[in-house]
């Protein structure tokens, strides 16, 4: 993937549109309760991008905004109900579901909160307690 690529994503509806640009920051799967429990699943794919390199093309005003803590703002359409994307604030990156952004060449590289998994997966993939120690956490990694 090149920083020229550009992918469409959209909620569930397809009233709000989006497109974002680039290679982003991370890519991964969270298992934190707040994600689960957001998602409706065992765990949430996750791609972690810089603001400016999310577009919404169309439907802004039906994005919904809620935020349980300061550190994540979740956005959904308000027509459909489908989840689009979070804004991390602290971390100035917005994580866009990467089941939203359906052509992009998803690989995730760390599971992270996997202390709080409820689906072990045995992928080979690294798994971290919390997030990495850059991001604040202890960087901890747990065995498969």
């Amino acid at each position: 993937m090149n920083s020229e690529s550009k992918y469409q994503g959209s909620c569930f509806c397809g009233v709000v549109q989006f497109t974002v640009s680039g290679k982003p920051e991370g890519m991964g799967y969270c298992h934190c309760e707040s994600c689960r429990r957001w998602s409706a699943s065992p765990v949430n794919a996750f791609t972690l991008w810089k603001p400016e390199q999310v577009v919404v093309l169309k439907g802004a005003d039906s994005i919904g905004t809620y935020n349980k803590t300061p550190n994540s703002y979740r956005k959904w359409c308000k027509n459909c109900g489908g989840h689009i994307f979070t804004e991390h604030p602290g971390m100035g990156l917005i994580d866009v579901f990467a089941a939203v952004i359906p052509d992009f060449p998803y690989e995730a590289g760390v599971h992270v909160h996997y202390q709080e998994h409820r689906l072990p997966i045995k992928d080979g993939v690294m798994k971290l307690k919390d997030v990495p120690l850059e991001l604040g956490g202890s960087g901890e990694v747990i065995q498969e």
